[in-house]
């Protein structure tokens, strides 16, 4: 062994140390109040057609530094973050390899640890090709783990619950159908991968500021319990090309012995950089309703007519017959317009209003949308100015069908259209594998089309709610235009067979850890067969934990996801949606357990209004709610939408009772919760 370094934390309950072991391979090891969280584990990048930076290395130079500021976010879930660390930067040299360097840099915040790899401007390093990154996370032990299959093309599966050791045996299981999928390993599991030691660490691993670089999923050796990033290869087999100086995402490990601290962690979003933009006024929460859910259930349909084929710029739409279930139509979309408008929401969403649709999925078809073309029932120069009577904006829908090359070609075009008819957010998707053939969602050539996307929308002044695209990882911060992604199994799944009733109660530790969600909650009619006989599939949970989810699953981008219809039936629940705010002053986590309970509160941005959910799995508990974060002296109202005393997500649904309630800071509540079920509260 060669000279350590160790830094620690500045709070002093996280140690980093780094070394150089036999043969100069760079290795690091992490503990938490003196237990271990990473053992000895190796760092490097494998290269095709440049010597590896694996061994060899000599330290020619260390620095070390602290960085304590408050920095303020476009929106999100607190006022102010702090952003609050302790910096190694350790200079290798390989002086086999022509003198060449490279650096590795470590922050470590209170809440956990961040490292990348950097590659400076040098006489004998300009373009390489990654075959492989090597970087290690050596666990202490056979830790129970939230996981997801790993796979190139989509975070679509349900969670897994299981100890690590039991990967290999539940793999087969856990990769159910999805449109595109490329699972890569009986072991491969992505990030961000949530996990709990044996003495009671919980510790989350993921990837920060994801630019011009390949995903990172995380291959187990479940013999040793060691964990090796695994990079998104191309349609060639490469997993990167990098021109230096040049550096890689961050690796992350967010560690605490409080399951809360994890969710209130902005680690990730701390080693972003600051927002690009100097002008953000056009960056606008939004509270929405659309032209989906129907769709989603089979009730209606996105295409215009049932043809088994057309062909953009050569298909006479007006000479098809009208299927008559075409749900955007002029009228339909005024009736959600209405809505909206009635109860203070801002936007409506509309899918299936452009040509195409009749034979877009599964045909990896190339030029299948412009973008630009609406079907003969949907006026958008009257829906625009509709809209614009009423104080509502429409949201534009862009599927891709994974056409990414498509989508490029007419990108310009379609960011003008939407300026010229008032829209100012896009939802886009990107179903199927992906066009150009071979590339797969999370390579470094998609990671760079989402990028280019966001830019180019900054451009126009539009916001972006990207679905099936990469995970997010923390980029908002820096690009705060991308203000929502799905990135994970989100509410259709309930209309596709269902979602574990533990599903939502993972995701704010998995998923939500890089970045907000498009969840799409608020079914209140959870029975799809009441839109659609064909189908059976029910949404577990009850409606009560439905509205719970506004709180819980963050997002500055919140649907409303159910029908009209079905909202004027529930307008006492429907209450609480309208009221939730979507940009916060402060959160607190008043108790969770990752797979069981979460109970967040959130404080509305500029308000003195407060906005509690609470929700568990599919076992019913008693909650425990202390009101310590109100103001002292002071005495509230709190409006309680709790489950009846006879719900459950999967016999009745449905039940639900309001009351009101006066509280202060010395208030405590003990609240039932049903199984699958949840509570919101408003307090005014």
């Amino acid at each position: 062994m060669l000279k350590a370094q160790v830094i620690t934390s500045p709070d002093k309950n996280l140690t980093l140390k780094f070394e150089l072991q036999s043969n100069g391979v760079p290795s690091y090891q992490l503990t938490y109040k003196n237990k271990q969280v990473i053992k000895p584990s190796t760092l490097g990048i494998e290269t095709k057609d440049v010597p590896s930076f694996l061994d060899g290395f000599t330290i020619s130079k260390t620095e070390q530094s602290t960085f304590d500021e408050t920095w303020s976010p476009v929106w999100g879930e607190q006022k102010e973050i702090r952003n609050h660390y302790n910096e190694l930067l350790v200079t290798l040299a390989q002086k086999a390899v022509e003198s060449r360097e490279i650096r590795i840099r470590f922050r470590l915040f209170n809440d956990g640890l961040g490292f990348r790899y950097e590659f400076p401007e040098q006489k004998n390093l300009t373009y390489f090709v990654i075959k492989e990154e090597k970087t290690q996370f050596a666990l202490s032990g056979d830790h129970k783990a939230f996981w997801l299959p790993g796979d190139y093309d989509t975070q679509e599966y349900s969670t897994v619950t299981s100890n690590l050791s039991e990967v290999r045996g539940k793999m087969k299981a856990a990769v159910t159908p999805n449109a595109s999928q490329t699972p890569f390993s009986p072991t491969g599991l992505q990030t961000p991968l949530m996990m709990k030691s044996k003495d009671g660490l919980y510790i989350n691993i993921h990837e920060a500021a994801l630019v011009d670089y390949s995903c990172m999923s995380l291959n187990l050796d479940d013999k040793n319990f060691v964990l090796q990033s695994w990079l998104t290869p191309d349609a060639q087999g490469n997993k990167g090309y990098l021109q230096a100086p040049t550096q890689s995402p961050w690796r992350t490990i967010v560690v605490s012995d409080k399951a809360g601290d994890i969710l209130l962690s902005k680690l990730i979003l701390n080693l972003n950089e600051p927002t690009k933009f100097k002008d953000v006024s056009w960056i606008k929460p939004i509270k929405y309703v659309g032209v989906w859910w129907e769709m989603i259930t089979g009730k209606s349909t996105w295409s215009y007519a049932d043809v088994p084929s057309v062909k953009l710029g050569e298909t006479d739409y007006s000479k098809l017959k009208p299927n008559g279930t075409h749900a955007a139509n002029t009228q339909h979309v005024k009736e959600y317009i209405d809505f909206a408008a009635q109860n203070g929401l801002d936007a409506v969403l509309v899918e299936g209003w452009n040509v195409g649709w009749e034979d877009w999925f599964g045909k990896s078809k190339d030029y299948v949308f412009d973008f630009v073309t609406p079907y003969p029932d949907f006026d958008v120069k009257e829906l625009h100015r509709y809209a614009a009577s009423k104080g509502i904006k429409i949201i534009m829908h862009h599927e891709t069908s994974g056409s990414v090359r498509n989508y490029e070609r007419h990108l310009d075009t379609a960011y003008k259209f939407m300026v010229e008819n008032g829209y100012n957010a896009v939802k886009s998707g990107y179903v199927g594998n992906i066009i150009p053939r071979g590339e797969y969602h999370y390579g470094q050539w998609l990671v760079n089309h989402y990028l280019y996307t966001i830019q180019k929308a900054a451009e126009y002044k539009i916001m972006v709610n990207a679905h099936e695209a990469i995970r997010p990882t923390g980029l908002s911060r820096t690009y705060p235009n991308l203000i929502g992604n799905e990135s994970a199994r989100g509410t259709e799944y309930e209309a596709f067979g269902g979602n574990n009733a533990d599903h939502t109660t993972i995701l704010p530790f998995t998923r939500l850890m890089g970045g907000p969600m498009d969840y799409t909650p608020g079914i209140f009619q959870t029975k799809v067969s009441a839109y659609n006989p064909q189908n059976t599939s029910f949404v577990h949970t009850t409606l009560a934990h439905q509205l719970a989810l506004y709180v819980t699953m963050y997002s500055p981008l919140q649907m409303a996801a159910d029908l009209p219809e079905t909202y004027n039936k529930h307008m006492d629940a429907f209450q609480f949606i309208k009221d939730v705010a979507v940009d916060w002053d402060n959160t607190w986590v008043i108790e969770a357990e990752p797979g069981d309970y979460i109970t967040l509160v959130r404080k509305a941005k500029s308000k003195e209004e407060w906005y509690l959910g609470s929700i568990t799995d599919e076992n019913s508990r008693i909650a425990n709610v202390t009101f310590e974060f109100l103001p002292k002296g002071k005495t509230y109202e709190a409006i309680i939408y709790a489950d009846g005393k006879d719900a459950s997500f999967d016999k009745n649904p449905q039940s639900y009772a309001i009351r009101k309630l006066k509280v202060n800071s010395k208030t405590v509540l003990k609240q039932f919760v049903a199984p699958g079920g949840g509570f919101a509260i408003s307090i005014k």
